[in-house]
């Protein structure tokens, strides 16, 4: 088979991985790439273009950044290009039917989750928090359907005891990369068939939403530490103490027979304080007070006064 002229869609690190890896694999040729415009970051606000956009100008690869990849101008110009298949890895906009009409079945995206569980905005989040100890990466042919394409591959992984949804995505990359390298040319090849999902297996990972980061304490132990890992792309987690916001990036869960009320703090030690939940005792041991930089329990005790009995909102 003779190589195979590629189009590549997507934004964030994971993307550039996977793209850094297709344009190393001699069997692949990368004729233009589309990613997000380049927006505000940092203190200064200042634009910044995209991790992939920064490899494709190193490499001088085509590269363009439309508001909308949907319209006629922009599918004029990746048909120009005279791909024969298209990658997609996060990109952040929808692929619709005409686009999708270019390449036909041709059209694959990396999605984190073994599909069809998890489908929609935040599969590594909403699997950490439902506390599950494995998932994976999946390689499905694009459709109109959410995440709903014939399957091509998939990877699994195993979910680490405390590991925080940054550290699983980071973990993700090479499986990703894996997938585009060997599983989509085999495809691409015609020696690998592409399997309908399961469609009674369906679960969906709604974006998260920043009105979720504030933590129930009525929740056990546990659910709030999942959920802390699980935002940590993202929103991150908070209580309310004596009006002031304070986000929690480490913790352990404690069994605990007390009566006091979910959210009232029961213990206080030199490095950690522990809350009461609906279900044992949350052990904060790193936060970040409001308008602070995170630290240790350690060095927030040594500059705040808690007690016994104060009680998170």
């Amino acid at each position: 088979m003779s190589v195979v002229r590629l189009v590549f869609l997507g934004t964030p690190d994971i993307a550039r991985h996977c793209l850094e890896s297709i344009f190393r694999d001699e069997h692949y040729r990368i004729v233009g790439v589309v990613t997000q415009p380049d927006r505000p970051a940092g203190r200064n606000m200042k634009l910044k273009a995209s991790p992939v956009k920064e490899f494709a100008e190193e490499k001088k690869l085509p590269v363009i950044t439309p508001d909308n990849v949907n319209s006629e101008e922009v599918i004029e110009v990746i048909r120009s290009w005279k791909a024969e298949a298209a990658v997609v890895v996060a990109y952040g906009q929808i692929i619709r039917h005409d686009l999708l009409n270019l390449f036909k079945r041709n059209i694959v995206n990396v999605h984190a989750s073994l599909l069809p569980k998890w489908r929609g905005a935040a599969p590594i989040q909403r699997s950490i928090e439902a506390g599950e100890t494995h998932t994976g990466v999946s390689l499905q042919i694009i459709t109109q359907g959410l995440d709903a394409g014939d399957i091509i591959g998939e990877k699994k992984i195993d979910i680490l005891p405390d590991e925080n949804s940054l550290e699983l995505l980071n973990r993700m990359k090479p499986l990703a990369a894996s997938l585009l390298e060997v599983e989509f040319m085999d495809y691409l090849r015609g020696n690998l068939i592409a399997n309908p999902q399961d469609e009674s297996l369906v679960t969906i990972a709604p974006k998260i939403e920043k009105s979720e980061a504030e933590v129930d304490w009525s929740l056990s132990a546990l659910k709030i530490k999942n959920k802390m890992r699980a935002f940590a792309m993202g929103p991150g987690v908070y209580g309310v103490l004596k009006g002031k916001k304070i986000k929690f990036f480490a913790a352990d869960v404690l069994e605990s027979t007390s009566t006091q009320m979910p959210g009232e703090i029961v213990s206080i030690e030199d490095t950690s304080f522990d809350i009461q939940t609906g279900d044992g005792l949350f052990r904060v041991l790193q936060l970040q007070p409001e308008s602070k930089s995170k630290m240790t329990t350690k060095d927030f005790l040594s500059g705040h006064h808690l007690t016994i009995g104060d009680s998170f909102e």
